[in-house]
């Protein structure tokens, strides 16, 4: 026989959370933009008595990475405001300081545990195809471009799932624990402005998870991960000058041609024999009209290894070969860091607490210990701090059968894994702390 979580009404707090994850798609915010999220949050970990953290209090702005422009900016608050969000909460969050935190205290001191749930949306069309379910069912993404195609938007309504039940166990927690809704994973861009902030000093325990990917059942339980690659996200911007290209072309520094010859070199980057790496350029954006020599190109290009030095090599190698395409058509260049995220081990301690806890769980079916992650995921910062100080610290997977693949405008997964996943963090958080 299964654990009971007797204090809930489980099948109540199901539609609760799948109601939650629901709103959230409908309204999708893309990183350093979910106000409206933070805003539903905020209000739901307020109404069950949490001491909640956001705004500035959550941030080192220095940290935080690849912001949007101000215009973007507000108009994303103007349209979270119209869209219900609270505007007090709204106003405090201006300038890309989203997310929150709850802190549930028990009623006896013991561990901290912290509980991290990324929130932000992915920059893609969703799709309108009359057999997907957001669709269909009447909550489909309100806003033009942008969609939840990873899955946050679950991630966000399990910690709420999981702070409603951990509230009711309160009483009984010797210890305390840290909600931590992180903005803007998507790029590596949002945990290092968390953890430098100090949010994860003296934790002990550190857990996160994600819907689907390497886990495509439900009732599939993955309770460690490793093999992160290392990831660094950086936009480059040539800069030459503009001439007619019938009349003087001569005089024109063309910086299309310094893009393209940096392009075709960035994938001649020789392979390492230490192990796996990529590059990736996501965007070129150059040139005004067909009789302009273009002044003005733009790259967004990420790399990637399996640890470390591996990104390091790669990093190093793009920004050499951007910079002497630039010299090659005397133009100059400017290369920003917009997203960075390390590599992370899950640890053996922390995967022995995870599966001993999740099989106590008549719904789950299937327990893998461990499995490679063979992605980037910026709550690697988060990782390695608590590891850092001596805690432990694992990232899990969460089965579910999914209509489409991640980062895909057909996207969606099995909301049954909602309501598991909030039972499992609850199981493993009650375990520790009691």
């Amino acid at each position: 026989m299964g654990f009971n979580f007797e204090f809930i009404d489980e099948e109540k707090l199901k539609q609760e959370v799948i109601s939650i994850r629901r709103e959230i798609h409908r309204y999708p915010e893309s990183g350093w933009t979910e106000f409206r999220t933070s805003s539903v949050i905020i209000k739901k970990l307020t109404e069950l008595d949490m001491e909640v953290l956001y705004g500035r209090k959550i941030h080192k702005e220095e940290s935080m990475l690849g912001l949007p422009s101000k215009q973007k900016n507000d108009l994303c608050m103007q349209r979270a405001i119209s869209e219900g969000g609270d505007p007090n909460l709204i106003m405090s969050m201006n300038g890309g300081f989203t997310g929150a935190i709850g802190i549930l205290n028990g009623m006896m001191d013991g561990p901290t545990v912290a509980l991290r749930f990324d929130i932000d949306a992915n920059e893609i069309e969703e799709s309108n195809f009359i057999k997907h379910k957001p669709y269909y069912e009447g909550f489909l993404s309100e806003h033009n471009g942008v969609m939840h195609s990873c899955g946050h938007d679950g991630h966000a309504a399990i910690g709420l799932g999981t702070a409603v039940i951990l509230s009711k166990y309160k009483d009984r927690l010797k210890g305390r624990v840290i909600f931590i809704f992180q903005p803007a994973e998507e790029g590596d861009r949002g945990a290092k402005s968390i953890v430098d902030s100090g949010m994860l000093d003296n934790v002990d325990y550190c857990l996160g998870a994600h819907i689907g990917l390497k886990a495509k059942k439900y009732g599939t339980i993955v309770a460690g991960t490793d093999g992160f690659l290392a990831s660094t996200k950086f936009d480059v911007t040539f800069s030459g000058k503009p001439s007619h290209a019938g009349a003087n072309p001569e005089l024109g520094e063309n910086a299309l041609l310094a893009a393209a010859t940096a392009v075709l070199n960035l994938y001649s980057i020789s392979r390492h024999s230490k192990g796996t790496t990529r590059i990736n350029v996501g965007v070129l954006n150059a040139g005004t009209d067909r009789n302009i020599i273009p002044d003005k190109a733009f790259l967004k290009i990420e790399t990637r290894g399996n640890d470390n030095e591996l990104n390091e090599f790669m990093q190093t190698k793009a920004e050499k070969i951007c910079r002497s395409a630039a010299q090659m058509y005397d133009i100059d260049y400017d290369i920003k860091i917009v997203g960075e995220a390390p590599t992370a081990v899950s640890d053996p301690e922390m995967i022995d607490i995870i599966t001993k806890s999740a099989l106590e769980l008549n719904e789950v079916t299937e327990l893998i210990p461990l499995i490679s992650f063979g992605a980037g995921e910026d709550v690697t910062f988060m990782i390695n701090e608590v590891q850092r100080q001596g805690g432990k610290a694992s990232f899990m997977l969460l089965g579910s059968e999914l209509a489409s693949g991640h980062h895909t405008k057909e996207f969606d997964f099995n909301e049954d894994v909602l309501m598991l996943a909030a039972k499992v963090f609850s199981k493993v958080v009650i375990d520790i702390l009691n």
